[in-house]
């Protein structure tokens, strides 16, 4: 709301696989109100293909430079630039992107910045030894999704009772995608909440576990057997379960905590931030 009321301000999404220099470039010389003003600085962009070009001025050939000039036009018109990139990954395109961001920053030209991604991918990208500016940049960790607001979301749409509404909310954990999925499949089979559970833990282990799974470690797959195999979730029975000590926990805890997988708040417990994973993990561990 604040950035709509402020005509000064200017937003832009980025694509986190493109080239976002140049992305960038182009996203902001297509809008005709900047383009004026790119043109009036005499700011040629015909070497990149984006067709901003001004007659009698020799085209900018490096991305940074025509970005760098592009901000300080801005920053005369006293215009600000947020951009936005989703679902962010320690990328080429992305690390590039960052220091050229570090760099309009020491510039003091008028750019802003808002990252959204895995606290995995977000970690992996700030531990780039270029890119330590990151370390101070404010983060937000997003917690689950309140059980109580899920529930009242379920009884409001689907017009359930409270008890029923609250034991589906529960069965989510409040994990965002769960929510949205046992929500989709339940106003599909709401005749059938017994086919619409079973499709819900069908969906959640062929789009998201699956590749999780995939993706983790032989350290990080034994570990989670144990969890899986400890109701308590208890770190001490874990460690006795798997035969191993603390200094060989620790490392594959944290990996699971950063990949979103384990709930580390509670001190001496590990438990699967991912609603009906246990089952998961048992039925596709090979030990």
């Amino acid at each position: 709301k604040y950035f709509d009321q402020k005509k000064e301000w200017i937003t832009v999404e980025l694509n986190p696989d493109a080239d976002l220099l140049q992305s960038l470039a182009a996203k902001l010389s297509s809008r005709n109100v900047l383009a004026r003003i790119f043109q009036q600085a005499g700011i040629n962009l015909s070497y990149f293909g984006i067709g901003l070009e001004v007659t009698g001025t020799v085209p900018i050939t490096d991305i940074e430079t025509a970005l760098s000039q592009m901000l300080a036009s801005l920053k005369k018109k006293k215009k600000k630039i947020l951009i936005a990139i989703d679902e962010v990954t320690s990328n080429s395109q992305v690390q590039i992107f960052a220091k050229s961001f570090q760099i309009f920053v020491r510039q003091d030209l008028p750019v802003y910045l808002i990252m959204t991604g895995l606290y995995e991918n977000i970690y992996e990208l700030q531990n780039e030894k270029s890119l330590t500016f990151l370390y101070r940049a404010p983060k937000v960790v997003l917690e689950p999704l309140n059980i109580g607001t899920i529930a009242d979301n379920y009884q409001r749409v689907l017009e359930l009772d409270r008890a029923r509404a609250l034991e589906m909310a529960k069965l989510t954990r409040g994990y965002s995608f769960a929510f949205q999925v046992l929500g989709y499949y339940s106003w599909e089979y709401r005749d059938h909440p017994e086919r619409a559970f079973s499709v819900y833990k069908q969906y959640l282990q062929e789009n998201v576990y699956v590749k999780i799974w995939a993706e983790l470690s032989a350290g990080d797959k034994q570990l989670a057997y144990g969890i899986a195999k400890t109701p308590g979730g208890k770190t001490g029975e874990i460690r006795e379960l798997l035969q191993i000590g603390p200094e060989r926990v620790s490392p594959y805890r944290d990996r699971l905590i950063r990949k979103g997988i384990v709930d580390g708040r509670e001190r001496g417990h590990m438990r699967f931030t991912l609603p009906q994973f246990e089952e998961f993990v048992l039925e596709n561990f090979e030990g």
